[in-house]
């Protein structure tokens, strides 16, 4: 699916076409119907959403960027990132529920796994049947993951494993989960391994839920392996490769959680636009006032803004480009946008944006992470720089 405006000259000036506007105004209205009414439940009973899951399988939107040989929807990325800021407007919790089982599972599955494995882990992944996760980080390695320590030992056909993933989203509720593990320390990141395991695997059990700052209905939590057998042939790509499978699908993933943060600074800023016009202090509507103004029209600037570089890098991933710096743009900037305009938003509800019967404060939580997930925004920096540097 192509853009109707060539974007070569212009990359940021380009319109929808119809069946992106098509798709993303279902999503909205599943959001706004069947999500928000219950996102704040979600949020205080730390509630994992599987009718959200069940939902958007029955949407057909689970394996929305891949062929539909596979069971996908044969789209795009852009169209992609458009139902995850829907989604993430409407419950931050559903939409990275959404995004890590597409970006960060299924997507590295069909881009390195061989016919075989997209016939067997993918195709139920696409329809819904199955649900994803993406196990990179580890307890003492943060953002080094060449430094990884779960290790996997090749026996034969089988690799045995052993170690623990931290932070792992859909964490207890996935059901194929890609490890990253180390086949020898010496080489650091050109040891690494990316591994298909299936839950239900000898060995392999979950640690507590995280009790989280915000998307406190996502499920994360750490997995830990001890001699667990997983089959060479649920390897994707080569040894030595697990280090450019976990680059390139943070790549992918950094543009979701870039729409993540555009689509939570839109929600958090409809709601405060709406409450400009019922709110009234001094005998007028505060949205009256020249200081709310002015904090309205900044927001949706910094937010449209948010919204073009996360188009931009969607379109260059589907144009097989290079997109390292431009998914690394959109998500730094998105991330700390969403922050901004979460705080703001909770400034103009006042007192009232300080407690839960009012949303801001529950959108306020769920941006703060879309700075630190898939990189955090220092990370973003360094890659942008390098790129900079080395005139790419």
């Amino acid at each position: 699916m192509q853009t109707t405006t060539s974007l070569k000259d212009s990359p940021l000036s380009f319109k929808l076409t119809e069946d992106q506007t098509l798709i993303r105004d279902m999503v909205r209205e599943i959001s706004e119907n069947e999500f928000a009414p219950k996102a704040a439940e979600v949020d205080q009973k730390h509630r994992f959403p599987r009718e959200n899951w069940e939902l958007l399988a029955a949407s057909d939107l689970c394996g929305l960027p891949f062929p539909e040989e596979y069971g996908g929807a044969g789209l795009d990325h852009l169209t992609y990132a458009l139902v995850v800021e829907e989604l993430a407007k409407a419950c931050a919790t559903t939409s990275v529920m959404y995004s890590a089982h597409v970006s960060l599972t299924a997507t590295p599955v069909y881009e390195f796994g061989n016919e075989e494995q997209r016939e067997r882990i993918l195709k139920p992944m696409c329809s819904g049947e199955k649900m994803g996760a993406f196990c990179l980080s580890e307890p003492g390695t943060g953002s080094d993951s060449a430094a990884a320590t779960c290790m996997a030992e090749l026996k034969g056909d089988t690799f045995i494993l052993n170690g623990s993933k931290n932070w792992i989203t859909n964490g207890i509720e996935a059901d194929w989960y890609l490890v990253i593990a180390q086949t020898d320390s010496s080489k650091r990141h050109k040891g690494l391994v990316a591994l298909m395991v299936e839950k239900g695997s000898e060995g392999f059990t979950f640690g507590k839920l995280e009790d989280k700052l915000g998307i406190r209905g996502s499920s994360t939590c750490q997995i830990m392996f001890d001699n667990t057998p997983v089959p060479k042939a649920n390897m994707l790509a080569e040894i030595g490769d697990g280090f450019k499978v976990a680059m390139s699908t943070l790549d992918g993933g950094r543009i979701g959680i870039a729409a993540q943060a555009v689509g939570i600074a839109q929600g958090a800023w409809n709601h405060a636009l709406k409450y400009t016009k019922e709110r009234q202090a001094f005998g007028k509507y505060i949205g009256e006032f020249q200081a709310i103004r002015h904090m309205l029209a900044e927001m949706q600037t910094e937010i449209d803004a948010a919204r073009l570089l996360t188009h931009h890098a969607s379109v260059a991933q589907d144009r097989g480009e290079k997109f390292s710096r431009e998914a690394a743009h959109a998500k730094l900037y998105a991330a700390e946008v969403a922050m901004r305009s979460t705080v703001k938003c909770v400034q103009i509800f006042g007192g009232y944006g300080y407690v839960s019967e009012y949303p801001v404060e529950r959108y306020m939580r769920d941006a703060k992470i879309t700075e630190i997930y898939e990189g955090t925004s220092e990370i973003q920096r360094l890659v942008i720089a390098s790129s900079l540097l080395k005139g790419n």
